[in-house]
């Protein structure tokens, strides 16, 4: 058994090199009855590091000379497709994607929730678009009662007042941000952006097997709400996958938001439905009222930047920790020659195990909103601090202290977009849980958040409720860029799963060679430093984890439908998704007649 050590850049300040791919050892391979992957690259001039792998691509990638739209479903990407057609830019199809998403993903995004957005712009700038959820001007530290002061239960809520129902819900910042974000970098004008999801709610949409599954796993609570229970549950039984739907009440809202913008429920009418609902006069009242609602505002942050193997990595700052902590470990990892590892060996999974438990230690440690918690940034995204966190590393695993961590819901969308211009987007969005607080604002299809359910409900703690406090969040709207151009864009749901499984997905692009398609498709690993849990492609290497000390834990899935666009040096686009959600890519090429010719006889 090899150890860490082993695997040490013998300069750790230098550039290393890699050896030629026959020179390398090869690590004890993941099963002798290895498939030899199909190989699914877009652009030729990429080779590939490895040549086997434990899995086989279920999805093809897409390429455009153009623009190219991954979002996680079939509608979300055409609409985005659509505003490229007419002539908007890449904040213009997000926007429109978003939108029509919060039609046909409505257990996953809304309006009325929270999320992040990273820009590259044409003209290279990064902005970070932080339209998260807040809690509202009446919220208190201790409006919940805890069930538990020590894990797993000590987020959970009596009455589960901050999961379900009016209580739940916090300030929202989708649609401010959206709309902010549209107006300033946009090109089109903002009803047009509105419009698909109009069409999609109005005229209805084919109901998915993933909706459907979705309505099961919270059909309990969606019968609660008879609003809510009327569109997706009709009968009292779930809507049946292939089914049409349509979200009447919903088209309206959104024409009243595409005459009005972000107004229309930031100190409109959709906003005061909202508040009316939220004041049930009981124990389950909502906190949240049109001041809040009218002063949220969306705010623009710079960017976190770090460095790995000749590759700048770009994301987004505090309260996000995916930013900063993928950067850290990255730095660790940039010790190690993961190539000589190999994917999926023994040695590369015990390493990744240890750099994502330190990275959540120190997560854990100091993150959240900056207004509120001191985050040492420039500390934890340092090399100097990364070669320190090297001495915390073990040769062995074993279970280390469960962590009072936050919760986040793995319920979440992600879309990545490119345009012809150079404009870049990776956006992840939500409601929180699936549907949110489960429950329907009457005569609006609006299904707000239950945001309040990731703080802390005990006071006095770095989570607590504070009126204005955004919570932290893992939401990896991720960039890698090389000499100053951008390389690939990514991001995906999951929650506390997320960042990891982007640093995963970053490896698997820069170490290990893959192409876009095998990168986001690839089996992952994740802990935060108790259990390891592992995806069925990794089954075969269980054994050896457990010989090194680790528990570890087979899961169906690790983080949600990873979207992403590799961006060639010759200029073509290519967009690839995953087979853990509904991920669709569209991409176009070709363009218009060459200047001054017309078909004439």
């Amino acid at each position: 058994m090899r150890n860490l050590g082993d695997f040490w850049w013998r300069s750790r300040d230098q550039e290393p090199v890699f050896p030629p791919l026959q020179a390398l050892v090869a690590p004890r391979a993941l099963s002798q009855r290895r498939a030899r992957a199909y190989h699914p690259g877009c652009h030729h001039h990429r080779k590939p590091h490895v040549s086997d792998l434990p899995f086989i691509c279920e999805k093809r990638p897409a390429s455009g000379s153009l623009d190219v739209v991954v979002t996680n479903a079939p509608l979300g990407s055409a609409a985005g497709n659509e505003m490229l057609a007419a002539g908007g830019n890449a904040v213009d199809a997000a926007v429109a994607a978003l939108l029509t998403l919060t039609v046909v993903e409505p257990m996953m995004v809304g309006i009325a929730g929270g999320g992040m957005t990273h820009l590259r712009l044409a003209d290279g700038r990064h902005v970070v678009i932080d339209a998260l959820s807040v809690a509202g001007q009446g919220a208190r530290p201790d409006m919940f009662t805890p069930l538990s002061d020590r894990p797993p239960d000590h987020m959970e809520t009596v009455g589960r007042r901050n999961r379900v129902g009016a209580s739940a819900v916090a300030v929202p910042g989708n649609l401010r941000g959206w709309h902010m974000m549209q107006q300033r970098y946009g090109r089109l004008p903002f009803a047009d952006v509105v419009e698909p999801a109009i069409r999609a709610a109005s005229r209805g949409f084919t109901v998915s097997d993933y909706l459907v599954g979705a309505i099961r796993e919270h059909e309990r609570d969606l019968l609660a709400d008879p609003e809510i229970a009327r569109l997706f549950l009709p009968g009292g039984k779930p809507v049946a996958a292939g089914s049409r739907m349509v979200m009447a009440d919903y088209a309206e809202s959104l024409r009243l938001i595409a005459r009005l913008g972000a107004k229309a429920l930031h100190g409109g009418d959709l906003g005061r439905a909202l508040v009316a609902r939220l004041a049930t006069g009981g124990p389950d009242a909502g906190h949240v009222t049109l001041e809040d609602l009218t002063g949220y505002r969306a705010i623009e942050r710079d960017a976190i930047f770090g460095s790995y193997r000749g590759h700048q990595i770009v994301g987004p700052p505090p309260p996000a920790s995916s930013g900063v902590h993928i950067v850290q470990m990255l730095n660790m990892l940039e010790n190690f020659d993961l190539r000589a590892m190999g994917f999926g060996s023994a040695e590369s999974l015990h390493l990744l195990a240890e750099v994502i438990r330190i990275g959540f230690e120190d997560r854990n440690a100091a993150s959240g909103d900056p207004d509120f918690v001191d985050v040492p940034v420039a500390r934890y995204t340092s090399k100097s601090y990364a070669r320190d966190c090297l001495s915390r590393m073990r040769e062995g695993g074993g279970a280390g202290p469960s962590l009072r961590m936050g919760r986040e819901s793995r319920d979440t969308t992600h879309l990545t977009i490119a345009d012809a211009d150079g404009n870049v987007v990776s956006s992840t969005h939500t409601i929180n849980g699936l549907f949110g607080a489960c429950f329907m604002v009457p005569g609006t299809g609006i299904i707000p958040n239950n945001y309040m359910l990731n703080y802390d409900p005990h006071p006095g703690r770095a989570l607590s409720i504070q009126p204005g406090k955004r919570v932290p969040t893992s939401m990896a709207p991720m960039m890698v860029l090389r000499d100053g151009q951008t390389r690939f864009a990514l991001g995906l749901p999951g929650a506390v799963r997320i960042f990891p499984s982007a640093m995963q997905a970053i490896v698997n692009l820069i170490d290990h060679g893959m192409s876009l398609q095998q990168a986001v498709e690839a089996p992952r690993i994740w802990t935060e430093g108790h259990e390891v849990e592992l995806e069925p492609a990794y089954a075969p290497m269980a054994a050896d984890l457990r010989e090194r000390g680790h528990r570890v834990r087979l899961v169906k899935t690790i983080g949600g439908g990873m979207n992403a666009i590799e961006f060639a040096p010759d200029g073509l686009l290519c967009g690839a998704a995953c087979w853990r959600a509904d991920g669709v890519v569209m991409a176009q090429g070709g363009g218009l007649a060459r200047p001054g010719v017309r078909f004439k006889i």
